[in-house]
């Protein structure tokens, strides 16, 4: 692969890298604004229960996926200079599943009580049904706004246009945090849903559509139920709708089984999970969309050689996240006070919270390795093998969340996430190199294992430090937590920069020059 696309797929990484982390950082102020106002009780897990539906209606019409299904065939007109090609598969799509999902949205809102009792069938309290059901109403009209934008993203996508998708997940989540913090006081914990429908109308509707249409959108409503590329999308799509992928299974899941735990739970499980996807998306959900639309160009010119040579170099590169999520191990409690523990968000909570977080912790690496080897075979326009496996997968790991939350409660959970998202991704990245005869893999396999050897010494030391500093400082307090943090966090660098020098990682190396390349202060010293 030539520099220059190494040098666009790096640009589109980094706009899509400060996008995803500063959404995942606006995710969990939103979600510590939430805990500061509401706390962690029944109200809030009625807040959290109310996406499930909205969820699975983005998941039954694909709404997130997009940029995975629609982009080679959008791509593919554009290779061909037939631009009138392309916006008429645009609107054909657009009309007909814009179609499905209003269907759906007022069947969902009509039906919303029945749902509710089966999504969360541990909660039978009036109230917390109640209130779930009046929220998910709210959030319904919602997904027309996801599902609208993610073609609109898409399309950008295809144009390796960037910055315009980029701003979508932070003017959701900055409306989130706007409505709840001007309509809690009177409202309570139902302005932060209407605050989520404000966000999405804005920055996935409003926003998106201005960036088509610099792109010279035509739109013009279809129904050509003939159209042969509307059945390739179908065909495309058809596995991501009924598939049960990592990040789905694990939202329905987690507040499935988390329903029959104490009034509570519900809202510690799911502020553990904002973490790791904050984690997971500064590390592998940039570099993964980043990636893709690269992917797909050398999948469709049939380069199979480089395309491997790119998927594994994005995969070693992921690694970096196994000593980050140790890191994160260490230092769970601090974390989790500082980031929620205030007002309604009592100590308990934060507890509570940090053992859901342990349990999640471990499962990190394969959330960030999946969101590229998913891409793999979505690149080769196949969804059906990465949906059939991961499906067999999540189901296999059933029996897990419920043995874990009898056992261990929120911990448990916490350990079959990670359990589930480990299998998963194990499962995929061997079947993709069984069918791409992906000769670089082992390679990847051992530099897993060695990133695995180089962070367990360096945690070791960590938490044999923890236990000296905590002689000295206070982490029950604020102040206390973001000091040890602080401190831990540069003892950490300091025994990985040794760690890595030792073992002779590479990758490390190569990465540390491409950053001093562009801070020269960094590089004089």
């Amino acid at each position: 692969m030539s520099p220059s696309v190494y040098r666009k797929v790096g640009l589109a990484a980094l706009i899509m890298m400060i996008s995803i982390f500063l959404s995942r950082m606006l995710g969990v102020l939103r979600e510590s604004v939430l805990a500061a106002l509401c706390g962690a009780g029944t109200a809030v897990d009625a807040y959290k229960t109310a996406f499930i539906v909205p969820e699975i209606l983005n998941h039954i019409t694909a709404s997130g996926f997009f940029s995975i299904t629609f982009i080679p065939i959008f791509a593919r007109y554009l290779a061909e200079n037939d631009e009138r090609g392309g916006w008429r598969i645009f609107s054909i799509i657009l009309t007909v599943f814009g179609a499905l999902l209003s269907a759906l949205v007022l069947a969902a809102a009509w039906m919303a009580p029945q749902l509710m009792a089966l999504l969360a069938p541990g909660r039978t309290d009036p109230l917390f049904q109640s209130m779930a059901v009046r929220m998910t109403r709210i959030l319904l009209p919602a997904q027309l706004c996801f599902f609208a934008g993610g073609i609109f993203m898409a399309v950008q996508f295809a144009r390796e246009r960037f910055l315009l998708p980029a701003l979508a997940p932070l003017i959701y989540n900055l409306g989130i945090i706007a409505g709840g913090a001007a309509l809690a006081a009177r409202i309570g914990v139902e302005g932060f849903a209407w605050g989520a429908l404000g966000g999405a109308i804005i920055g996935h509707l409003c926003v998106q559509l201005l960036g088509v249409r610099k792109l010279g959108l035509r739109f013009r409503p279809a129904f050509d139920w003939r159209h042969p590329d509307l059945r390739r999308y179908i065909l495309l799509t058809l596995p991501l709708m009924f598939g049960l992928t990592m990040t789905f299974s694990t939202e329905i899941f987690s507040k499935f089984f988390g329903s029959f735990l104490p009034a509570g739970a519900i809202t510690h499980i799911d502020f553990a999970w904002r973490i790791i996807l904050m984690l997971v998306g500064f590390f592998g959900q940039a570099v993964g969309v980043a990636a893709y639309p690269f992917l797909a160009r050398l999948a469709s010119e049939q380069r199979w050689d480089e395309m491997n040579r790119l998927f594994n170099n994005t995969l070693r590169y992921l690694a970096l996240v196994i000593p980050v999520s140790f890191l994160v191990f260490v230092l769970r409690h601090e974390i989790v006070r500082v980031l929620f523990e205030r007002w309604e968000f009592s100590a308990g909570d934060t507890r509570s919270t940090s053992l859901a977080l342990a349990g999640m912790v471990l499962g990190a690496v394969a959330f960030s390795a999946q969101t590229v080897v998913n891409r793999g075979f979505f690149a080769m326009q196949n969804t059906l093998l990465p949906a059939v496996y991961g499906s067999i997968a999540v189901v296999l790991s059933l029996p897990l969340y419920w043995v874990g939350l009898k056992t261990l409660g929120v911990l448990g959970i916490g350990l079959a996430i990670s359990a589930s998202a480990l299998g998963q991704v194990l499962v995929l990245y061997a079947v993709w190199n069984r069918r791409s005869k992906n000769v670089g893999s082992r390679g990847v396999y051992r530099f897993y294992g060695k990133s695995v050897l180089v962070a367990l010494p360096v945690t070791g030391v960590l938490i044999v430090t923890q236990k000296v500093l905590l002689q000295w400082i206070s982490n029950v307090s604020f102040s206390g937590s973001v000091a040890l943090i602080v401190l831990q966090s540069a003892i950490f660098v300091v025994l990985m920069a040794v760690a890595v020098r030792i073992s002779r990682i590479e990758e490390a190396r190569l990465l540390w020059q491409k950053l001093t390349a562009r801070m020269p202060g960094l590089r004089r010293g």
